[in-house]
């Protein structure tokens, strides 16, 4: 569902993606473990397009995001780390205007948006302005904007950072559920080694290559640890 072959990304002289290959599966919930600097957010810039890359490919549903880029974004889905909501609006319009970049007839859009709200609970509030709004509600209608054109691959760029304990746990639990209701592909960037312990595959990214791919498990033992975490600070640090 996503695949990269060999993505190099550089910044003058640093280099923050390094022959970066890697292919994700419908239906799987991946965590790109990584202390900050990694290139995780690279990566994500790269993957939606921000950046083009110096070197490689990336391919999402089989579309080249390099010469099919419209078709490739189209399956695409973000949340990223910084917030990026109209603070003065309220959740209705700041989702009525995601699905009008994305051409979505109205009535089609309402539905999906008052679907989505009421998965996270957010139906109430929805004629509320997003700056009276907790952070972790913030993110709750970013998911949403993010599931409106019902994408196929999920972006999940730190999207927990700064949040509390319980919105955290919610946000997870939202995006699990949508693997296994829509199958889904997610790729899921975190520095938090608990996050990715749940996770059904961990991708460990350092300085812009990859140091181990697999279960957790399998991670924590390849990078000679007893535990993910002490492996994960072992070999990062």
């Amino acid at each position: 569902m996503l695949r990269t072959q060999g993505l190099t990304q550089r910044y003058g002289k640093h280099t923050a993606l390094q022959s970066l290959t890697m292919q994700l599966s419908a239906g799987q919930f991946t965590a790109l473990l990584g202390p900050n600097g990694a290139g995780k957010s690279t990566l994500f810039q790269v993957l939606t397009g921000l950046f083009a890359a110096d070197e490689g490919e990336v391919e999402v549903a089989g579309h080249s995001l390099r010469h099919a880029a419209t078709a490739a974004l189209r399956h695409i889905g973000v949340v990223f780390q910084q917030m990026s909501l109209d603070l003065d609006l309220s959740i209705r319009r700041n989702l009525l205007f995601q699905a009008d970049l994305h051409g979505l007839p109205r009535r089609l859009a309402l539905q999906r948006i008052e679907a989505g709200c009421a998965r996270l609970n957010l139906e109430p509030k929805l004629d509320r302005k997003v700056r009276e709004l907790s952070g972790g509600n913030r993110r709750k209608v970013e998911l949403v904007r993010a599931w409106l054109h019902e994408p196929r691959v999920m972006l999940m760029d730190e999207a927990t950072v700064g949040l509390d304990p319980k919105s955290r746990r919610d946000l997870l639990a939202a995006i699990r559920a949508d693997v296994r209701e829509r199958g889904t592909c997610v790729l899921w960037a975190t520095h938090w080694v608990e996050e990715a312990e749940a996770a059904d595959r961990v991708l460990v990214l350092h300085k812009g290559s990859l140091l181990a791919d697999g279960t957790p498990a399998e991670v924590a033992q390849a990078l000679g640890g007893p535990t993910l975490e002490a492996g994960f600070i072992q070999r990062t640090t």
